[in-house]
């Protein structure tokens, strides 16, 4: 077999095989890692036979008749001559519904469409889609007037009398108020993508099942169906001492809140399908709005409750009877017909929890906040999941996606996740994507996209595999990002990318003309002698931010909290400790340079803790970024992190509650006055750029 045609093969599957790492150095992917991830991607490629079938493959994919749906730039002509020839006849049905005809052009192309949206055409014999974008999302400036600032929060994490020991949407409204009272413009929250109901150990945000739809255990059914209704149902379930457990300890216990919570969900739903509910029928409305998929997902959930192994446990849908494994078949048919009741309560669940993210998104703007909630796009979904089921065409569920050695983790990342197929959503038209951008957007002002990356490229690896075996999968980018911008333009809302990692050439700057804000965290802006960037030397493209929730915060920092974790759980060798903590005292000392000096108290005197957190968040508003988003843990002081990425079980990762009523989270003396800093500050900024 030789190398050459593997590569052929490779480029034409989209794989990169040369690439430059975070350190700049050039690297290629060896031959047996491209034979695992074509395998993969349905494309065995073990030897010559082998190769030139799935070549043929391809060819034959690259043969397909006229897409279902093309994408295009508003007022800039379509370029058809792939599939039409110069003079054939058209008629357009805009989206407004205007209706235009006429004949393509010498170069079969199509005028420019001065309307964004998804329109019709019909050319010869063919109809496809058009989605024309506008040339970029809406920008904060548009949004909110001029530089501005909110604040991120864990929504598991809040806290209010009576939640029952988990963060939830009524707690969000009140710390969406309690911000705004502060002058906050937006709140960032966790992902809220839907979890296993059958899976109550399995919580991590950032894992789902699906990224089409939400995690009810963080509903609050009492604002949506009333307190009353709530207490009864409590009462019924017999959970007063229990949730009152659950509500005072000072982590989630996720096992212990999803059995309580699904108990009081399928209580309320009892009272509630008996009929007679005021409300009824807006559910109807709701689950007939929310069609095939969310249909789908209310099937995956029944059936994977009762789908299980020998010993009575869920399994992946890989591992159910063959006529399960495809959501199309008549046996799923009639599983949903059999099961109606438990197809129903499952739409009740994400409807509580839409109407809920709906309230927290009216009371933000409502309490003056410019652009509100800003949602968080998770980078993939676990592949035994809801949306590898209902989407198994648009989605990899047999690769996993993470990331190459970086700066941010030099062993590399396999996060277990499955990622959507480039072929697969050209293949259908972007269904899955479009469908995942309306379900993030649709209560929000904003949307931040975890490793922004991935709309260019994503390392995949056979499941499993060190992360260091893996390549590169090219996506349509120019698509994909006409696809967001008009999405964020028929919502009326901000894009941001979290593009921290091994970044392509070029893609910051193509991001920026589409008015996709970068990030830029605190402790990562310095130079190769670790001395801190001033203020004014930040970018005008990204927000800016303290730290992440897979970093320490900036009290933690400070105290070199977080080299003692990485010793704890076994990252770092006792032996490493005092080198470790050498590297912090430098690092600690340049950073108290540039933030005493953004003071105008310059000096070497080194600040407290509570004073570094202070000078940070201050110094943040200083900087040109349009958007400052301060973690409510810095706004709070707080020393322990979120997330320690790659720990499992030593450390307690997306467990951590505030240690406050979410409608006075903020107005300690600490936290307010750092707000009231960078209140201030950003109200300079306004006024320098009005």
């Amino acid at each position: 077999m030789s190398e050459h045609s593997l590569h052929h093969l490779a480029e034409a599957a989209g794989l990169s095989i040369d690439w430059i790492d975070a350190d700049g150095h050039h690297q290629r992917v060896a031959p047996e890692i491209l034979r695992a991830v074509l395998a993969g991607l349905g494309l065995p490629a073990e030897g010559d036979e082998q190769i030139e079938a799935s070549l043929r493959t391809l060819d034959e994919q690259a043969r397909q008749t006229i897409p279902a749906l093309l994408t295009g730039d508003q007022h800039r002509p379509l370029e058809l001559g792939a599939w039409f020839t110069a003079g054939t006849p058209y008629r357009l049905e805009l989206e407004d519904g205007q209706t235009l005809t006429g004949t393509l052009d010498e170069h079969a192309r199509l005028p420019g469409i001065a309307e964004p949206g998804y329109h019709r055409l019909l050319a010869g014999e063919a109809s496809l889609t058009l989605a024309i974008a506008p040339p970029a999302c809406p920008s904060v400036t548009e949004r909110a007037g001029g530089p501005c600032w909110g604040v991120t929060v864990q929504l598991y994490s809040l806290r209010r009398p009576g939640d029952g020991g988990l963060g939830d949407t009524q707690a969000l409204e009140a710390l969406a108020r309690n911000a705004a009272a502060h002058g906050a413009d937006a709140l960032g929250i966790s992902p809220v993508h839907a979890m296993f109901s059958e899976h109550v150990d399995h919580y991590s945000p950032y894992s789902p099942s699906s990224r089409l739809f939400f995690n009810v255990l963080h509903s609050a059914p009492g604002s949506i169906l009333g307190e009353r209704a709530l207490r009864q149902a409590i009462e019924r379930c017999g959970l007063e001492a229990e949730l009152l457990r659950l509500e005072e300890l000072e982590l989630v216990d996720w096992p212990g809140v999803g059995r309580a919570r699904q108990c009081l969900l399928r209580t309320l739903y009892e009272d509630f399908r008996t009929g007679g509910n005021a409300l009824e029928a807006d559910f109807d409305s709701f689950r007939a709005a929310g069609g095939e998929a969310l249909e789908d997902h209310c099937r995956f959930e029944a059936l994977h409750t009762a789908m299980t192994d020998a010993d009575g446990h869920p399994q992946h849908w890989r591992r159910w009877p063959e006529a399960y494994r495809n959501p199309r078949s008549v046996e799923v048919q009639q599983f949903a017909e059999q099961h109606a009741d438990e197809v129903r309560f499952h739409a009740f669940a994400q409807w509580l929890m839409a109407r809920g993210l709906e309230r927290a998104q009216v009371a933000a703007t409502g309490a003056g906040m410019r652009i509100g909630l800003i949602s968080d796009l998770a980078v993939g979904a676990d592949g035994s999941g809801s949306q590898a089921w209902s989407r198994q065409d648009e989605v990899l569920d047999t690769l996993s996606i993470g990331a190459p050695p970086d700066v941010l983790n030099r062993a590399g990342q396999n996060w277990g996740l499955a990622a959507f197929s480039p072929t697969g959503l050209k293949r259908t038209g972007y269904r899955a994507f479009i469908e995942m951008l309306r379900a993030n957007l649709a209560h929000a002002g904003g949307m931040r996209i975890d490793h922004v990356m991935g709309l260019k490229r994503l390392w995949v690896m056979p499941a499993g595999a060190d992360p260091r075996h893996g390549a590169y999968l090219n996506y349509p980018f120019e698509d994909m990002l006409r696809l967001l911008s008009l999405e964020a333009w028929r919502h009326q809302a901000v894009i941001l990318g979290e593009d921290l990692g091994t970044i392509p050439d070029g893609l910051r700057d193509t991001l920026a003309a589409r008015n996709i804000l970068g990030m830029r965290v605190l402790l990562f802006e310095r130079d190769h002698q670790l001395r801190f960037f001033p203020a004014a030397h930040w970018s005008s493209q990204a927000l800016a931010t303290t730290t992440t929730h897979d970093m320490p915060t900036m009290h933690g920092w400070w105290q070199a909290h977080d080299i003692d974790w990485r010793i704890r759980v076994g990252q770092f060798d006792e032996s490493a400790r005092e080198a470790q903590l050498r590297e912090r005292e430098q690092e600690r000392a340049n950073l108290n340079r540039t933030l005493r000096e953004d003071a105008g108290r310059p000096g070497e005197e080194l600040l407290s803790p509570d004073q570094a957190v202070d000078a940070a968040v201050c110094f943040l508003g200083h900087t040109p970024a349009p958007l400052v988003l301060v973690p409510v843990e810095d706004a709070l002081g707080l020393a322990e992190q979120t997330n320690m990425p790659g720990v499992v079980e030593k450390h307690p990762n997306w467990r951590r509650r505030y240690p406050g009523d979410s409608a006075t989270l903020l107005d300690a003396e600490a936290s307010n006055h750092r707000l009231e800093c960078l209140r201030q500050a950003r109200q300079q900024s306004r006024g320098s750029h009005a």
